[in-house]
């Protein structure tokens, strides 16, 4: 507390047994006692020792709290809990989207071996003629994307191309983007950001590209770029304003603004996300964060 200290409240007492002492020591001369002489010394000893302890003690005990700083402790600790919870936030969103990715990848692996299949058992084996359309596309699931990209790969080629060379430019691009992601998964953040902006750079209508600029940003918050992060996200927002990636990257720019120390961007940024996009798995875990605010 303020203004007080241990020695403060010792200071009185010690004040009290040396006027007993004075007290005693005029008795004692007026009177003469040996015996109270005695016992006068015996006390005087007594207390000088105690006060010697109690010095020792206010200076341990004044040592300790100046070396270890308890206030500046008491608030590290309270950070360090608030970025173990943001870490955590940020740890369930990697691991539900890596999920995903993972998803896709098999999904698209078997379709395009389905293709692949058909279109090699076609008359001339190299897509002279083209399956007929009700071979060559599976049904559609609800929402109207196929697994794997998110949305319908060309089921004819452009022209004077080849339905299987057609195919084989998207295995081409699936495995640039499993390439780059493989890079982020490693923690080779700075090769995953090269590999995703040239994936951008070379697919830019890809279905995946979304998911590119997303992963970049993830990347670059892995770093402590966190402002770069927050670039990178909105350039998503403003690009891809349809994607299924825009909650994500949402919470992503209220984690950036956090770590910056910018409490009130970031609490916009949640509530922002909760409001527009209130059935996501973002906006569940923006609300959990804006009740621990």
């Amino acid at each position: 507390m303020p203004g007080w200290s241990i020695r403060g409240a010792v200071a009185p007492a010690i004040l009290f047994l040396s006027l007993l002492l004075t007290v005693g020591s005029a008795g004692a001369a007026l009177f003469d006692d040996d015996e109270a002489r005695k016992r006068i010394d015996l006390l005087r000893q007594r207390v000088d020792q105690m006060e010697a302890s109690v010095n020792q003690r206010l200076n341990a005990l004044e040592g300790t709290v100046k070396s270890q700083g308890l206030v500046d402790l008491l608030h590290d600790i309270e950070q360090i809990k608030a970025d173990i919870a943001t870490l955590r936030g940020q740890q369930e969103v990697l691991t539900y989207e890596l999920e995903q990715a993972q998803k896709r990848q098999r999904d698209l692996y078997l379709d395009l071996d389905g293709r692949l299949r058909k279109l090699e058992a076609a008359p001339g084996g190299g897509g002279a003629a083209a399956p007929p359309a009700s071979e060559n596309v599976p049904p559609a699931p609800p929402g109207g994307a196929p697994p794997g990209l998110g949305g319908t790969p060309p089921t004819t080629a452009p022209p004077g191309r080849s339905p299987l060379a057609a195919a084989a430019d998207l295995v081409t691009e699936q495995r640039s983007y499993d390439a780059a992601l493989e890079q982020f998964k490693s923690g080779s953040y700075a090769a995953a950001i090269g590999g995703f902006q040239s994936f951008v750079r070379t697919y830019p209508k890809s279905p995946l590209a979304p998911s590119a600029v997303y992963w970049t940003g993830n990347a670059q918050y892995a770093q402590r770029d966190f402002r770069g992060a927050i670039t990178t996200q909105r350039q998503l927002l403003s690009t891809y304003p349809d994607s299924q990636k825009v909650p994500d990257a949402l919470l992503n720019i209220a984690s950036c603004y956090g770590e910056l120390g910018d409490n009130a961007g970031a609490r916009r940024t949640l509530e922002d996300l909760v409001s527009r996009y209130p059935n996501s798995e973002a906006a569940a875990k923006a609300r959990q964060r804006l009740v621990g605010r």
